[in-house]
């Protein structure tokens, strides 16, 4: 048996400070704004993180929480809304190089930002593609097209399972980020002793491939970023209670007995559990109540946790936890600040009384990640309605520009805003917002550049929106362009070009199949459509997933995955979409293609294909059996 060792909980206090706050100062309209349909509600009071004096403190204020929320049937979708505790330069897939003279050019992940690494299931470096698919880490020569190296990730016997895993990679490193484990028949694991934690698998590279040390937590891993050799993961969790539910009881008694499960319940309930492997030795521990932190408001319903590794020293160690109260669930980071953003209200809400949507805010919770360990708590700020993923979110000399549609009138109407935040001591404070855009519609995309915005919303068509948003204090609308359909993702392919990928639509906005629309944005008072291709009765995957990109700016080398399995290959160069060819994978889905030495690789579950990327032919094919 292997040794165990148990941390203890508390490690000394963590460096919250108590912050003061106040509320959001009012925001400042730009000039010839559109004015919206109704009045915007005050956004929640006393805006900060604050770190618990003591552990008694931190299982009274979860309690009180999570009882103002808890319904009959538990913590239903929907209730877990806050209660105040009172006293108690764009990223992309373009072609890089190696400081390696060695290694050929190759395309990375298509992130968000430059400097923030995003996980992904395929990496490469230039001298090796590291794949993960079907519980196998492998690894492949790109020069030789050959496998140098393999890893079956899953374990033995009962715990044998199929992860369902992306990665990160530094050097000779690579994390594994294991979502939710599988087994091997496809069931997923729920049974007394089955192991539903997710995994961190830390993998040498050097030679063949093998485990240097692995991590567990309860929860559900949320996201990743790797800003240099430090890799930070957040994880979301939920309490661990045991509601029970009596079909002859009442709604009311229902809660009253759930009520009194969470009145018994200690922090063990809430503070995840987490468990790493180094050397053959296995080391147990638990966040401490010392490393929890909450905001002025909470349900008391979820915790964020974010986990802190330096792969370069090649082990994970405890991963340095810090906790928030939070129910927040969308992650947006930069080479120097992580950003955890999620949906809050008013006030408590409740299972048994209407919600307004009007008064759904979004709470912004900013830490400094420019140095070595665990992220450092700076500001906290709110916006009204919801933003639509990590892009709707941009970090720009100072400010933070944040994207949102709120809905009006009991959900009938819609309008949209991008709302720009300065930090002031520890509040992120709105400095200016352009409102009004796209009435009765919801925002479908986002991409800022720079100090310009583009916003798409749709409902029957796509106004494209762009905006100056240069001065802080009174960012503006210049220019609109309405077009059929809608564009899901957007990306800039070269100076004043920018490229939308999305759905043609017709009058009554029904989707007619894959779009892909080039606009000309060099005047900001009039962005025009250069060229649009369109596929019928089709979609590909990167209108939801980004990483499914790929761009090469070099040659205008544009490849889309489709729903079909295939990927279909374009060039956008000046004013024109032209078609290339197809690659198809039969009954295995094309998931991603990268380029290494100016051959296009193609992965899918049964193999990596070698493509020319300008014919489209085969040029070798490399199956993971």
């Amino acid at each position: 048996m292997r040794p165990v060792t148990t941390v203890a909980g508390a490690a000394g206090l963590l460096a919250l400070a108590l912050l003061g706050g106040s509320s959001v100062a009012p925001a400042m309209s730009a000039p010839n704004a559109p004015v919206p349909n109704a009045p915007v509600p005050p956004p929640p009071a006393a805006l900060r993180l604050i770190s618990y004096d003591s552990c008694a403190e931190a299982l009274a204020g979860l309690r009180a929480a999570a009882t103002a929320v808890v319904g009959p049937w538990g913590f239903g979708q929907g209730w877990r809304r806050a209660v105040d505790f009172g006293a108690v330069p764009a990223g992309g897939a373009a072609v890089t190089g190696r400081e390696d003279a060695a290694a050929p050019a190759y395309s990375g992940t298509n992130n968000h930002e430059s400097g923030a690494d995003e996980p992904d299931l395929v990496k490469t470096d230039g001298r090796r593609i590291v794949t993960v698919t079907r519980g196998v880490l492998r690894v492949v020569d790109p020069a030789t097209r050959r496998e140098s190296g393999r890893l079956d990730l899953a374990g033995a016997g009962r715990d044998r399972w199929w992860p369902d895993g992306e990665l990160l990679l530094h050097g000779d490193r690579a994390l594994v980020l294991v979502r939710s484990p599988v087994l091997r028949g496809g069931h997923v694991p729920a049974g007394p002793g089955e192991d539903t934690r997710p995994r961190l698998l830390l993998v040498d590279l050097v030679g063949p491939p093998r485990i240097i040390g692995t991590y567990r937590i309860e929860g559900g891993l949320l996201d990743a970023r790797l800003t240099g050799s430090t890799a930070r993961v957040v994880v979301r969790s939920e309490p661990l209670l045991s509601f029970r539910y009596d079909e002859r009881a009442t709604d009311a008694e229902r809660t009253a007995a759930n009520r009194a499960v969470i009145a018994k319940a200690g922090l063990d309930a809430w503070l995840p559990r987490y468990e790493w492997t180094a050397d053959g030795v296995r080391h147990v521990g638990r966040v401490g109540c010392d490393r929890l932190s909450r905001p002025a408001s909470s349900t008391g319903t979820a915790l964020l946790t974010v986990l802190t590794f330096d792969l370069a020293t090649g082990r994970l160690g405890d991963g340095d936890p810090v906790s928030i109260a939070s129910d927040a669930d969308l992650v947006y980071g930069t080479s120097g600040s992580l950003y955890l953003a999620g949906e809050a209200g008013p006030g408590p809400r409740r299972w048994d009384r209407p919600w307004r949507p009007e008064a759904v805010w979004t709470e912004i919770y900013q830490f400094d990640t420019g140095g070595p360990g665990h992220p450092r708590y700076v500001a906290t700020g709110s916006v009204p309605g919801t933003p639509v993923n990590q892009y709707a979110l941009s970090e720009w000399q100072g400010h933070l520009r944040v994207a949102t549609t709120r809905e009006t009138t009991r959900g009938t109407t819609s309008e949209s805003a991008v709302h720009v935040l300065t930090r002031q001591d520890d509040r992120l404070a709105e400095t200016g917002v352009v409102t009004g855009l796209g009435r009765g519609e919801r925002i479908y995309s986002v991409r800022f550049l720079g100090g310009t915005g583009y916003v798409v919303t749709f409902r029957q068509t796509d106004p494209l929106y762009a905006l100056d948003l240069t001065d802080p204090a009174a960012p503006r609308v210049t220019g609109e362009l309405k077009i059929s359909g809608w564009s899901s993702y957007l990306h800039p392919v070269s100076e004043g070009r920018l490229l939308g990928v999305g759905q043609e639509a017709d009058g009554r906005g029904r989707a007619l199949g894959l779009q892909v629309s080039l606009f000309d944005v060099h005047d900001p008072a009039r962005p025009a459509r250069l060229a649009r291709y369109h596929l019928p009765e089709s979609m590909s995957t990167v209108e939801y997933d980004p990483h499914a990109f790929l761009f090469d700016p070099t040659t205008g080398l544009l490849a889309l995955p489709l729903d079909s399995g295939a990927i279909r290959l374009l060039t956008v160069n000046g004013g024109s979409i032209t078609e290339v060819g197809t690659v198809n994978h039969g009954n295995d889905p094309a998931l991603r293609s990268l380029l290494v030495g100016g051959e296009l690789w193609i992965v899918s579950e049964a193999g990596l294909r070698v493509t020319d990327p300008a014919t489209a032919r085969t040029l070798g094919w490399l199956p993971l059996t």
